[in-house]
């Protein structure tokens, strides 16, 4: 291959390459990929630095310097007075192949526990717009104000925060604790409070925390499927147990066989919406107690809240302490926070701080002391009281464009607290399907069905995002999910 033709390949290879890359980056891959791949062969002479560089439009010192990476790595070879040529030292390897799809069900390789996570995996790529449940409004984030306290701390240089965190920051613990007595009934000291990247770790850590490989744990069906496949990774033996109005609602023969650990969500059940009676919350810490089982309360939601009248954590109304209490930042600021905290009851803080820093090392601490004058500042309060009026908008017109174009079809239930609202078909709907349908219409809908652990735990519905929409958009893509459930519809029942 002579240097023309060499040219107009690398030509070729750049231009494929990402362009949000810098061009010294997307050249670099361009040659080294065409050497991998041996489309530029051993032995190949390159083109000279000036004339590649005038047919990318580049500057000569980037082809240079990418000329002499290449050098240093083994991929070219320099000869005085004859040019550049690909490294011979490439023809010993078997030229590797590229993939033919970037994204794949590829599982060779995986471990048992690998393919099962791969398999269970219901979260999707789509991640916005109509109807994506969970998914908060950035929009209306105080991002103005969010941004002078992150500078600030970076302005006061508090090298301290550039370092490990052990639990989390101390004064982000401090106002948390005065957050939960005020608004959650709860009593607990800073020491108790520690912070993690996400809800998910929380979790993690849990399981691995409290239970061994093959303990049993009790979960919502319907339920989250994040925590269930984070319990299920663990290896513990997930033991679905149905909800009903109000909330989890375990059978004679599941009080017979005690559980190591119970996963709850009783403010506000996903993805039913239902809020645990008094009566059920009595009888489950009654007998967490007396089977010494560890009871995961998840409540990620009540923050947002559509009712004055908050029901007591399971936390706070513990008084043996069997309680592990998991909250989150994620729903009510920005996802991409990746913010969460446990609260442990006192005799497992030593060892949840260890456990902690041993199995993820900790950080975030800038974040975190931005946070805690967030919170301390009124602002935390503040964004989530402006935040309800608007989700509470959106719920409401989101529900009456059902409720008068499916009524006796499909019935919207939930609705007391966070994102979403779930759906239940009255008729024989196929919900898989009509996901499918919706999203090659734009419109993001999660069936149902697909959140049930035991077939006989199945109903058919949409679980409906409505906090991302603006209230004026709502109802476009809620017709569409009308003209598409009519059409799936039998004849007969239109």
């Amino acid at each position: 291959m002579d240097c023309r033709l060499s040219c107009e390949l690398i030509a070729h290879a750049y231009a494929e390459q990402a362009p949000s890359s810098s061009a010294r980056a997307r050249l670099y891959l361009a040659i080294r990929e065409a050497i991998i791949a041996r489309r530029l062969a051993p032995g190949t002479a390159l083109p000279p630095t000036r004339t590649l560089a005038a047919d990318l439009a580049l500057g000569r010192n980037t082809v240079v310097r990418v000329y002499d990476q290449l050098i240093v790595e083994g991929y070219l070879d320099s000869r005085v007075g004859s040019g550049t040529f690909v490294s011979d030292a490439v023809a010993a390897t078997a030229p590797q192949q590229k993939p033919r799809r970037m994204v794949g069900a590829r599982s060779e390789g995986l471990s048992r526990r690998g393919c099962r996570i791969a398999a269970d995996a219901l979260s999707s790529r789509v991640q916005a717009g109509a109807f994506m449940p969970g998914f908060p409004d950035v929009t209306h984030f105080p991002f103005a104000t969010w941004r002078k306290l992150v500078a600030k701390q970076m302005r006061l240089e508090q090298r301290h925060l550039a370092q490990y965190g052990y639990g989390g920051y101390g004064p982000l613990k401090l106002v948390l604790a005065e957050y939960l007595r005020v608004t959650r009934m709860m009593s607990c000291s800073p020491q108790q409070i520690l912070i993690l990247n996400g809800s998910h770790q929380a979790l993690d850590l849990c399981a691995r925390m409290l239970a061994d490989v093959g303990d049993v744990a009790w979960m919502e069906d319907p339920g989250y499927w994040g925590a269930r496949n984070v319990l299920s990774a663990c290896d513990l033996a997930i033991h679905p147990v149905p909800v009903d109005a109000q909330g989890i609602h375990p059978q004679a023969e599941d009080w017979d066989h005690p559980p190591r650990l119970i996963f709850v969500s009783p403010s506000s059940q996903y993805p039913t919406g239902a809020v645990m009676s008094l009566e059920r919350r009595l009888r489950l810490l009654e007998y967490a107690e007396k089977n010494r089982i560890w009871i995961i309360e998840d409540d990620y939601d009540n923050e947002i809240r559509y009712h004055d009248h908050p029901v007591a954590s399971l936390f706070g109304l513990s008084a043996a302490q069997r309680v592990i209490y998991v909250g989150t930042f994620s729903k009510v600021m920005y996802p991409g926070l990746r913010l969460a905290y446990l609260v442990v009851p006192e005799d497992l803080v030593e060892a949840f701080t260890t456990g902690n820093a041993e199995l993820y090392r900790e950080g975030r601490m800038l974040e975190q002391a931005a946070l805690a004058e967030f919170i301390d500042g009124g602002h935390f309060t503040t964004h989530i009281r402006r935040m309800r009026g608007i989700y509470e908008e959106r719920r409401d017109r989101l529900i009456a464009v059902l409720r008068r174009h499916l009524a006796g079809i499909a019935t919207p239930a939930g609705g007391l607290a966070g994102l979403h609202i779930p759906v239940h078909f009255e008729r024989p709907l196929d919900d898989v399907l009509l996901s499918s349908q919706a999203l090659r219409e734009g419109v993001v809908m999660r069936p149902l069905s697909l959140y049930a652990i035991d077939a006989a735990n199945r109903r058919p519905g949409m679980n409906l995002g409505f906090a991302a929409v603006p209230v004026e958009q709502i109802e476009a893509p809620a017709l569409k999910l009308v003209r598409l459930i009519h059409g799936l519809l039998p004849a007969g029942g239109r």
